[in-house]
């Protein structure tokens, strides 16, 4: 009892509804509850603790267990109400989730609709290859069938966990180009220009180049570079100097082009996900409550303005109400799809589906851009692929070995070892346009079975598309997917571009060194040669490289497709913003994810400012009030 008191005290758990004092920390198991004291406690402070801990767990038998849900204790008549409600512990909800409740003052909800991260491969780099199509942890969306992709159905995974697609994704530390957020600017968004976000990316970091004018190294997000170590990677990188592309160690400086190593969002051999850098320092505040398995279905109104989020939990349906904003972080394809389940979005949508318009906002859903991607896949001529090793049980071992005891190795990297941002089309493109991912292995599909042979893939994007889609409701039940539709390949610049990427691919593989090791062209084969050949293959081949963006775009007030301004509020009603990638104006050239983080970063600051100067207005919840109105949509429905 000097540091540790144990209770075995099934089945008695203490209610959330009557929280322990602050200064212990409490570790639960079915059976048992660890109570540590601060070491400055006293023998005769500890003892006396001993006593409150065993009384508290006394008067427990005659509270409610442990609760479900925070709607629970609505049930139990004690409604639930926070200054900020998040909908959505993504990359960008997990920031927010930190930042709203780090200086104490705001209670904060985060709600999320898949489970806690526990699935072991989430952690490690390469098990992308699992979650990529996990039941579990995975949306697994499909967009309609595409008029320009040969009428296939074009799978849009997204994460459903907490981390959202940072705990899913290929871990690639791209911020974009300096030329991606001027426009923002430029569009109407003051404040978003390359030198305002650049602080922000900075925040962000922590970064294995060290810290610069470009660069941060104190931050919760880890950018870690891929050891520079791979024969066929370093082939890549010679051949790509000697077609005219410099090589660069950092690639997030703002200037982009160019040929290297990649950073990844790893830490000492784990990913790091939003979930791990943002939510795991803050899961024990008393002021953040996060609930999993929590599927929001609509956000509730007072009149124009946003007071809280209804959602469903194992069959029940509960509420949580926000005294200052809900902060809508669900992504860009399930932002817009509860916009418009909730009131907000184009009238047409809501007359559809017989929705009582709250807002008329046209751009909800409009503006959907992705980055379609085309694998060229090659046999190689010696065994040095992932693919060689991970078709052996010495080569699994081997991998195995290298990440337990050395934290490195394919385990620790992912898929993709390389890339290259470049210019497919000089003449019209003064910065690059297309990236490429160069991985030392080669699959039929992403994340799919290698090849038996040694192989690896070119896979290439265009990098700002002219394509724009949709995403509307398919019904009102939210739990159905909505409705996703991203035109890919529909203008005559994205099929040039994506055409030139293609050939400079192959040009590539053809310069030494990495001719040498090019043993046949797999796919799409030596017989595809003419631009509308290529293209066709396009059609039939591509995929997204699963960066959905801009569905509730930011923008100016004379825009009617801007559904936010430039402060992330949503125009038209009152206490609610959007903060993830579905506000961006375009799409920036490259992976996406970073980007979020940073989004999410600038979101808390001027959420934290506008409190600071009183801007927002704090929402007081009449309990009858908001219990009478719920009664009555009952009786109407």
């Amino acid at each position: 009892m000097t540091r540790y008191v144990f209770a075995w005290c099934f089945p008695l758990v203490p209610s959330r509804n009557n929280r322990l004092p602050r200064s212990f920390s409490i570790q639960k198991s079915i059976f048992r509850l660890r109570f540590q004291f601060p070491a400055r406690f006293s023998l005769r402070r500890r003892f006396r603790c001993c006593i409150k801990i065993l009384r508290h767990l006394d008067t427990s038998c005659n509270q409610p267990t442990l609760p479900l849900s925070v709607g629970d204790q609505w049930r139990h008549g004690s409604m639930q109400t926070f200054d900020y409600v998040i909908v959505g512990a993504g990359s960008a909800g997990c920031v927010l989730a930190n930042r709203l409740s780090q200086n104490g003052k705001f209670k904060v909800c985060l709600l999320e609709a898949g489970p806690r991260d526990r699935y072991p491969w989430i952690h490690i780099p390469i098990g992308y290859a699992k979650t990529m199509t996990h039941p579990e942890y995975n949306w697994r969306f499909y967009t309609e069938p595409e008029p320009e992709l040969a009428g296939r159905k074009i799978y849009q995974p997204r994460g459903r966990t907490l981390g959202g697609s940072s705990s899913i994704n290929g871990l690639i530390y791209i911020r974009g180009q300096r030329r991606d957020y001027d426009e923002w600017r430029d569009l109407g968004n003051p404040g978003w220009g390359w030198d305002e976000c650049l602080p922000y990316f900075r925040k962000l970091e922590t970064n294995d180049l060290g810290a610069s004018a470009t660069r941060g190294d104190s931050g919760p997000m880890h950018a870690t570079s891929v050891p520079p170590e791979h024969e066929l990677v370093d082939a890549f990188i010679a051949a790509s100097e000697r077609v005219g592309v410099p090589r660069v160690n950092d690639f997030n400086d703002g200037r982009q082009e160019g040929v290297g190593y990649f950073q990844v969002s790893t830490k000492n051999g784990f990913r790091c996900s939003t979930a791990v850098a943002y939510l795991k320092p803050a899961k024990h505040r008393t002021n953040l409550h996060i609930e999993t398995l929590a599927y929001a279905t609509k956000i509730l109104f007072h009149g124009k303005r946003a007071t809280g989020v209804r959602y469903t939990r194992q069959g029940q349906s509960f509420e949580v109400h926000a005294k200052r904003e809900v902060l809508l972080c669900a992504g860009a394809i399930q932002s817009p799809q509860l916009l418009q389940i909730s009131g907000v979005g184009p009238a047409k949508v809501l007359s559809e589906f017989g929705i009582t318009p709250v807002h008329v906002s046209e751009g909800v859903g409009e503006n959907l851009q992705d980055h379609l991607q085309v694998r060229l896949m090659y046999e190689v001529t010696k065994p040095i692929t992932t693919n060689d090793a991970v078709r052996s049980l010495t080569g699994k071992a081997a991998m195995g070995l290298q990440w337990l005891l050395r934290r490195s190795g394919p385990l620790a990297v992912g898929i993709n070892h390389g890339g290259m941002f470049c210019r497919a089309l000089p003449e019209e493109n003064a910065t690059p346009d297309i990236q490429f991912h160069f991985a030392a292995l080669s699959a039929d599909s992403t994340a799919g079975a290698v090849h038996d042979f040694p192989g690896c893939t070119y896979s290439i994007c265009q990098l700002r598309p002219e394509s724009r889609g949709f995403v509307r409701l398919r019904s009102l039940e939210p739990s159905e997917a909505p409705r996703i539709q991203a035109n890919y390949l529909s203008t005559e610049t994205d099929r040039r571009t994506t055409v030139a990427g293609v050939k400079f691919a192959r040009r590539v593989a053809a310069t030494e060194p990495m001719a040498g090791y090019m043993k046949r062209e797999y796919r799409p084969g030596p017989d595809i040669r003419t631009d509308e050949e290529i293209l066709q293959f396009c059609r039939e081949y591509a995929t997204t490289i699963f960066h959905p963006s801009g569905t509730t775009k930011m923008g100016p007030a004379h825009d009617p497709g801007a559904v936010v301004d430039a402060q992330l509020r949503v125009r038209g009603v009152e206490g609610l913003r959007v903060v993830d990638c579905s506000i961006m104006p375009t799409l920036i050239s490259g992976n996406t994810n970073i980007p979020t983080v940073m989004i999410a970063e600038k979101a808390a600051d001027m959420i934290l400012n506008s409190e600071r100067q009183g801007a927002e207005p704090t929402y007081v919840v009449n309990t009858s009030q908001v219990r009478a109105s719920r009664q009555q949509e009952v009786t109407n429905s």
